[in-house]
Order: structure tokens, then sequence, then C-alpha cells
């Protein structure tokens, strides 16, 4: 079946943004179609006209939003259209967002219609991040949070109840380490089993980061932790000895427990970083932006430092819950990324740190 891009304009006025919806036919959609703002436009097709209302009439129901979100999601089950461009004004995105992927789940009589429940998730995800409330994916529980200003680290625990352990936790991260005040090893080594995977890089609004595939893992503790996803922080947001980094690696793995284990791999200016390398040349620009790796493109074990040695404490994400119980290991020995490396970061996220909070009397083992 030969596919057609159909664009649905909004008259508005004001910031614009283009909202981009890859869809498959309904005879070949898996229900596993991811987003792909990068898609390349083809030529255009009529929309297809709206089906009737399947909710009770709501100002969010009726708005012009929906409306545009009912005629993408007719053209995509009539097996026309293969990607939907939206343009969008922030503010109508306000008023639908919530009710944008009810009217495109009711189209569809449920998940089981055409678009996949990803799709709508991202119709929901895109519009309300437009609006200012909430955050692309990758975190943030639908709550938009920032680095600074008024929805700073500060404000967090105000933003949405399930941020309270940001400001009420004890075991906040990231934290100062200093090594008089560490606990002497020896420490058990990492065991670190990384090999060459795929995945996908996303841009979340607050971070690169690269969602990995296969079977990488550590072990430590005598469990072994899968490796989810790893992402970066300018300037790093760990602090050793009163020294800073120019950035940080977060390596998050999971158990089968649930339980998280992070080890960070701070960096230094100096010479090019061939590991990220591979990572920036595929760096997605836009928010909520991702662009697939190819098979066996990256090995974390060319990122690690030689030394493997490191301070062990128990701690919480660094960003919005800031839920606690996570393992943290931050490899003393750091490694280098070149300045344009760093630059190219810093163009789009020019500070994307946690201030270091209080130790509160934890116990930080130091690996000798």
């Amino acid at each position: 079946m030969k596919h057609h891009t159909t664009s649905l304009a909004l008259p508005a006025t004001g910031l614009l943004a283009s909202l981009l919806l890859t869809a498959l036919p309904a005879s070949a959609n898996s229900g596993h179609a991811a987003p792909a703002a990068h898609a390349p436009a083809a030529a255009a097709a009529p929309a297809a006209t709206p089906p009737a209302a399947a909710e009770p009439a709501s100002a969010a129901a009726q708005s012009p939003l929906v409306q545009q979100v009912r005629a993408a999601v007719a053209a995509h089950k009539s097996g026309q259209v293969k990607q939907v461009s939206l343009v969008i004004n922030p503010a109508e995105a306000r008023t639908a967002s919530s009710a944008a992927p009810r009217v495109a789940a009711a189209d569809h009589g449920g998940h089981g219609g055409g678009t996949s429940g990803t799709s709508r998730e991202y119709i929901r995800a895109k519009a309300a991040a437009l609006a200012g409330h909430a955050e692309p994916s990758g975190g943030g529980h639908g709550a938009h949070w920032d680095y600074e200003g008024e929805n700073g680290p500060d404000r967090w625990s105000q933003l949405k109840p399930e941020f309270n352990a940001c400001a009420l936790g004890k075991r906040q991260s990231p934290i100062h380490i200093q090594s008089t005040d560490a606990v002497p090893g020896p420490a058990e080594p990492i065991e670190f089993h990384y090999s060459g995977s795929g995945g996908s890089v996303v841009n979340n609004g607050h971070t690169i980061q690269v969602d990995i595939q296969g079977h990488n893992y550590i072990k430590v503790r005598g469990t072994a932790y899968q490796l989810v996803q790893f992402h970066f922080h300018h300037p790093a947001e760990e602090k050793v000895n009163y020294k800073g980094f120019a950035m940080v690696a977060h390596l998050v793995h999971k158990n089968e427990a649930g339980q998280l284990a992070v080890v960070a791999v701070l960096m230094d200016v100096g010479a090019n970083n061939p590991f990220m390398q591979k990572v920036w040349t595929r760096m997605p620009l836009d928010t909520n932006d991702r662009v697939p790796l190819p098979d066996e493109l990256l090995n974390l074990n060319e990122l690690l430092p030689q030394d493997q040695r490191y301070y062990q404490f128990m701690g919480s994400l660094t960003t919005p819950p800031c839920t606690e119980g996570v393992l943290w290991m931050v490899l003393k020995q750091p490694v280098t990324l070149g300045a344009d490396q760093l630059k190219l970061f810093t163009r789009l996220f020019p500070m994307n740190a946690r201030p270091v909070q209080a130790v509160n009397g934890r116990l930080v083992r130091e690996g000798m």
C-alpha cells in the first residue's frame, strides 16, 4: 500500500510547534511502533473526516487540537497515512492534552485499534509538554520540573506529592564525597559484564539518554543488576574532595527485585572520547526525538576507566521523584571527553545537574 503524509494545520497566533506521529497502516501495525520525529515527510494527502465523538462533549474534547488528533487517527485507521504533522499552539495543547489520548482510544475502540498505545501516549506527552504541563518521555511522572527557575531543584517537592522525597528524604543524591570521611575498604570489585549492544538515543528534554539493548549487567554485593540505560549530566553532579568535573555518565542498572544500582563515570575535558563520539554522532537535537543505534555499536567497557576502584554509598535518584534506596558506585578515576564534545552537549543542556545534598551521617565506603 502506498503511504502518504497529511498535514493538519491549526490556525493560531504565537509560538507554533510541530508534532510528528509515525503510524503504519492498521494491517501492518504490531502495536510496538515508536514515534519518529526525524522521519522524512512524504507527499501530502487529504485529511480524513473526523469520526463522530465517542465520549461526552467537553471543552477539551471539542477543542481544535482534539479535532486535529481525531482527524489524524481516522486518517491512520483508514491506512492512507504513514506520517501525520500537527501544527499545535501550546496554549491549545494546555486544554486538550488530557483529552487527546482518551479521544484517540475511543475512536479506536481501545488498544485493539489501528494506532498503538505507544502512539497515543506520544500524542499526550507531546501535547502536554508543549503546554508546559508535562515532561517528555524519560521521567518526571507527569509534572514539569527543571534545573533552574521556578521549577528548579528547590521546588521539586512542591510540584507533586510524589516528589516529597526530594525535600524530606535523608539519603538523597548527589553528594560531595570526601575521602577523609570515607571508611576505607576493602570493597569488592564491581564485575562488569558488558558487550557490543544496540539500542536508541533519546533527547528526553532533560538530558541525552541511551536506552540499551542486549545482556549487559554488573555483579556487586552478590547480586546481578541489568543495565537499563545511561545518561549524562553537565556539570557532573558528584563532587570529590572539593573537585568538580565537566560531566558524568550515570549507568543505571536494575536487579530482579527492582532495586537500582548506578555506576557514575566522571569526565574531565581532555582528549576526545571515542565511545562518546559514537553516541554524539547520533544525538537527537529535538526534545522527544529518538534515534536508533546499529546492533553491537556500543560496548560500555570502552567508557570505563582502567582503574575501577570506587566510592560506594546508598542514595537516591537525582531527578524527581528522588526515590531513595539506590546503590551508588562512583568510580574514582575520571575519563576524558573533548572540548568540542562537551560544547555540543552544553548547547542543548547548558546546566542539568542537581546540587549536592546533605550526607546526613551516611556511610561512604572507599574501595582501596
